[in-house]
Order: C-alpha cells, then sequence, then structure tokens
C-alpha cells in the first residue's frame, strides 16, 4: 500500500531540495531497500520534466571489497565517477542498510587508501556544488538496521525520519522556508563575527572565522537539515575538544574523542574506543588533521542521537566540527578525501563565545 508521506517527501526533494528542472540529468543514488522512496522520486522527477538516472547498489558490496581489493583495486579512481562528476545536474542519494556494523572489523587503511584515492573526485564534486553547477541532496530510508540503532521499532523509527523532515504537515516546502528566514537572521549576526570560542566539558577551543561565510542549511542538501556552518580559517584552529558522543564514519563508531589542535592541525588524538580507526583515518591526506568544518545543530525537532550523523550533526543544542575537506560555499579551502563529522553536546553548560562575547548558552542562541 502506497504511503502518502514519501511521495510528500518526493516532492520535496525533487522540487525544493535540488529544484530539478526541464532537460535536468538527476542522479539517483539508492540502495533496494529503499524502493518505495525511489519510486516516488523517479516519478517526480519525470513530472519535473528531468531525466532520471538510476544507481541502484547492494549495501553488502562494499564489505566484499574492502575484503578481497588488492591495492591496485584500492586505488584505482573510476572515469566513470569521474564523468558522472561532470555531467550530473543534480544528485538525490538515499540511504539505507540492512547492517550498519558491516564494516566494523574493516581494515582502517584500506578504507584511508580508497578516500585517498578518490580525493579529487570529491573535492571536484564540492567544487560544482559551491559554483551552483551541481545540487545534492541526501537522505535516509527507515530501514531495520538503523531503527536498531536509534534503539527504536522500525515504525517508531520511520514515524522519526519522517517527522524529523517535516512531511507530516500540510505544506512541508513552506515549513522549510520557514526555517530558512529564522535561520538567515542568525547567519547574518555571525557573518560579523571574527573569533569563535567553545567551552564545553574537557573543552576549550578557539577559532578563527575572519572573512568566511556561515551557510544556512535549510533542506537545500540534507533532508532532514537543520544547522548552520562555516569554514573556519585553516591554521587557527588551537585547543582541546572531546566529543560527548560516539563519532560515526563509515560505518565505525569510535568512542570518547579527544583531539588537540595547534595552529589548526590536530597534534594528538584520543578515543575509549575505536583509537586505531581515528588515526588511521586523520592519516588519509595531509588535509585530514585540519578543521573543514564548525556547525551549530538547530533542529530541536531532534533530540535523540542514533548514531545516524544525517540527524545528530542537526541535533537542537549540539554542535559539531568536520576533520577533513572544506565545504567551499564558506570560503574554506581545506582539500581531503576525509569529511568526518564530530558531534558534542552543548544542552547541559556549554557556552560558545564570539569575538569576546556570549551568543550560545545551554544549547540556544542568546540573541535569536
Amino acid at each position: 500500500m502506497r504511503d502518502e508521506r514519501y511521495a510528500k517527501l518526493a516532492n520535496v526533494l525533487v522540487n525544493y531540495s535540488v529544484g530539478v528542472q526541464k532537460n535536468d540529468l538527476v542522479g539517483i543514488n539508492a540502495p533496494h531497500l529503499a524502493e518505495p522512496l525511489i519510486r516516488e522520486v523517479y516519478s517526480e522527477i519525470l513530472k519535473a520534466g528531468g531525466h532520471p538516472y538510476l544507481r541502484l547498489y547492494l549495501p553488502s558490496l562494499t564489505g566484499i571489497y574492502f575484503r578481497t581489493a588488492k591495492q591496485h583495486q584500492l586505488k584505482y579512481v573510476s572515469p566513470i565517477a569521474e564523468f558522472a562528476t561532470e555531467k550530473l545536474d543534480k544528485v538525490i542519494s538515499i540511504w539505507a542498510d540492512e547492517n550498519t556494523k558491516s564494516l566494523t572489523t574493516t581494515d582502517p587503511k584500506k578504507m584511508a587508501v580508497a578516500s585517498g584515492a578518490n580525493r579529487k573526485v570529491f573535492a571536484r564534486f564540492l567544487e560544482r556544488e559551491a559554483a551552483g553547477d551541481l545540487k545534492w541532496v541526501g537522505t535516509q530510508f527507515p530501514c531495520n538496521a538503523s531503527a536498531q540503532d536509534a534503539e527504536m521499532s522500525l515504525d517508531e523509527y520511520e514515524d522519526f525520519v519522517l517527522r524529523a523532515c517535516m512531511v507530516h504537515v500540510k505544506d512541508p516546502v513552506a515549513a522549510w522556508k520557514r526555517v530558512h528566514n529564522k535561520q538567515e537572521k542568525v547567519c547574518k549576526v555571525l557573518n560579523t563575527k571574527k573569533k569563535i570560542r567553545v567551552v564545553a566539558k574537557d573543552t576549550d577551543l578557539t577559532m578563527n572565522v575572519a572573512g568566511r561565510k556561515w551557510i544556512n542549511c535549510d533542506g537545500g542538501a540534507n533532508m532532514p537539515d537543520g544547522e548552520i556552518f562555516t569554514g573556519p580559517i585553516e591554521d587557527s584552529v588551537e585547543g582541546k575538544i572531546s566529543f560527548s558522543f560516539p563519532a560515526c564514519y563509515a560505518g565505525r563508531e569510535v568512542h570518547g574523542v579527544t583531539l588537540t589542535f595547534k595552529k589548526g592541525k590536530v597534534v594528538k588524538a584520543t578515543a575509549d574506543k575505536g583509537e586505531d580507526f581515528l588515526l588511521a583515518t586523520l592519516d588519509t591526506d595531509e588535509g585530514a588533521r585540519r578543521v573543514g568544518e564548525f556547525a551549530i545543530g538547530t533542529n530541536y525537532s531532534i533530540q535523540t542521537f542514533t548514531k545516524n550523523t544525517l540527524f545528530d550533526e542537526k541535533i537542537g543544542g549540539t554542535m559539531h566540527m568536520a576533520v577533513g575537506a572544506s565545504l567551499p560555499e564558506s570560503g574554506g579551502t581545506n582539500q581531503s578525501g576525509v569529511h568526518w563529522d564530530m558531534v558534542n553536546d552543548m544542552r547541559d553548560g556549554g557556552v560558545i563565545y564570539a569575538d569576546g562575547k556570549v551568543i550560545y548558552r545551554d544549547g540556544k542562541f542568546t540573541f535569536a
């Protein structure tokens, strides 16, 4: 039986998030598990006059690849991937896994080699996106594996996902436009600031953001969305930060991450669990030890940590940082094959200063 919520979500993705126009070539990246949403997105692209290009994949193949691939295969860059990066006008990625822990025992050095090899493709994707030549959005399809991570039933998780995307309201597009307007006011204030300081449990970190742009994340690149971010000056980050939530990346969980920065670079990294993976990923390339993004989560309808970065980095009352590649639209210039978001809870005593004045306390802006 058709679920009308997926039809509404497809409408948001196609007509609001990426804005498909007549004759756009639109890539749909999705696993077979997401068939109900794939059908709706495919249909909506056709209604908008675009040309859907479905790239269906099996999640289990990633594990086979890393177990089997030799060095020359890990370093291989597909010319088809390069071609698609240049030719697609819009990309809609839908995520769903049968087993979110399938890469837990994978050699992190192999994963680092593959990430490093595809650094230029990733950088070109970000470059086209920043220039407005390509629009991309990613979303989560509710599946059992993610529901288990979130410690919910599938029905509960489905409701959680779709409510976070605001498709339960009569006009989701209008709702996301209201998010845009509210966050735009915050970005306008922050664009006048130069120095940011974050103070929280086991955390005292400073960075320079002068001349960098704060980006309003309003459903145009992630669904759900709800954050504002910028790219700090690459050599400016100083101090220490301890992340309160597990850092999830490439199917792995790293607990108790603490990073120490000097002149913008991670000079010490520790973790209570998964430290080998953390260190291997930070050694992927030169840019992996620098901060590509500093952000604040603003989606207060998301309050539960679910081990899914798409949702966790948006939790209202949190901040997150990404080591690795900058998002060029912010003015950041760091390049890397890595972009790893790590989330810190600010709701109990966390404070953010801008140019010496408190702008954020206990998970909320003091001026908004």
